[in-house]
């Protein structure tokens, strides 16, 4: 695969694909920046190099039709302001009015494309779509990890009919840090799961056991082991068909010799609306009607204390129901502990990268991805569209160099 610095950019037309699927509030005004923000660093190249600069998103999913309200106007505002210069915001993506309006950029200038997801042939990865998507430019750009994993046509189709294809620097540094953490760590690792179910992790859980030292298990997936190891939960959430997969998930583990840390003791009440009635218990002390909504203090003190032996810790998923207090507080330890902790710390997933971000140490830990579902899928060893697209690109400028 091709990155940035491995192509010729100058004066070129570089159509770059970015995730600007951002949230806005009730007056369309981007309320979290982060994902425009990570594209800064390949904007500026491009515009030092006086490429003439075209950028494709989404925005929420208006399903093949156009909606008003899911306009990248706003994003447009937003990217303007922060690199300091006009962005120009398309009719649409495709079509002879934008086509006209790509011919008459200038060098250092940048247009960003209407909505793609305004056409239902975007999703549907249709050939014309991406050969239209693709007669915009010269050079095309993936800098959008979040979206990799989708075939979409400006992800994965659109490398088919451009001469010549590159990934991103931020793209560049998610392939990267999943690389140190998973390919060539530093050990011990250690990785954390949480979240609610086992049946959308099976698949991390399983390829990830032979690459790690230390699996810790929170948040309401860990009711389902703990009840696999014969525990009564009360009326916590259980995955009751996946029974028997965590009991094998458990003896895999022993067998591959790494450790499973699962709580001690959690935070039981009612409901998540209950938190007045909050109380900490043993898991073997869990009362009838009362649910585990977090991991509790003491679990925190051993997953700590464990954790502080690793030299790699990759985090995906919270450790309870960390939006409703007082059942964020495992969660915020974790971030807190990370954010300081003596080792690679990555961070995968929207609720962890929110949870490090209100914790207040998204600056402090390693690194945080930008891809929920697409770092979900590396973890699970899959291999993501939008990156093996680039790599056939590669393959296919290889085979025709003279």
């Amino acid at each position: 695969m091709k990155f940035l610095d491995d192509v010729d950019l100058k004066g070129k037309r570089v159509l770059m694909r970015v995730d600007f699927n951002v949230p806005l509030d009730k007056n369309r005004q981007v309320t979290d920046d982060k994902r425009i923000q990570a594209v800064v660093p390949s904007l500026r190249k491009l515009i030092e190099e006086q490429c003439r600069v075209v950028l494709a998103s989404h925005l929420g999913r208006p399903k093949g039709k156009v909606v008003a309200e899911m306009s990248l106007q706003p994003v447009a505002d937003s990217l303007s302001g922060l690199i300091g210069r006009p962005v120009t915001v398309a009719p649409d993506c495709i079509g002879p009015e934008v086509t006209r309006l790509v011919e008459a950029l200038q060098p250092g200038q940048v247009l960003i494309l209407e909505n793609l997801r305004f056409h239902p042939e975007e999703e549907e990865n249709d050939p014309g779509f991406s050969q239209a998507l693709a007669s915009l430019c010269d050079v095309y750009v993936n800098e959008g990890f979040a979206v990799s994993h989708r075939a979409h046509a400006s992800v994965h189709g659109i490398t088919r009919y451009a001469k010549i294809c590159a990934g991103g620097y931020q793209l560049q540094q998610e392939i990267s840090t999943f690389h140190k953490a998973f390919d060539h760590p530093q050990r011990p690792v250690a990785v954390v799961i949480g979240g609610a179910k086992v049946s959308s992790k099976i698949g991390v859980l399983t390829n990830i056991l032979p690459k790690t030292e230390h699996l810790f298990i929170g948040g309401a997936m860990a009711n389902t082991f703990l009840k696999a190891r014969g525990l009564t939960v009360g009326a916590s959430l259980v995955e009751d068909e996946y029974l028997d997969t965590a009991r094998d998930l458990l003896d895999q583990a022993a067998k591959a010799g790494v450790t499973v840390h699962l709580p001690v003791d959690v935070v039981v009440a009612a409901s998540p609306d209950d938190g007045a009635n909050a109380r900490e218990v043993s898991v073997d002390g869990i009362p009838p009607g009362m649910q585990a909504l977090d991991v509790g203090p003491q679990t925190v003190k051993q997953f700590i204390a464990a954790l502080k032996t690793c030299r790699t810790i990759v985090w995906n998923g919270p450790l309870g129901v960390f939006e409703t207090p007082p059942f964020h507080q495992a969660t915020f330890a974790l971030a807190e502990f990370l954010g300081s902790a003596q080792a690679l710390t990555v961070i995968g997933g929207g609720d962890s990268a929110a949870a490090v971000k209100k914790a207040g140490v998204a600056d402090k830990v390693s690194y945080v991805s930008t891809g929920g579902g697409a770092f979900l899928e590396m973890m699970e060893g899959k291999v993501l569209p939008g990156i093996a697209a680039l790599e056939e690109c590669a393959r296919r400028a290889g085979s025709t160099t003279p």
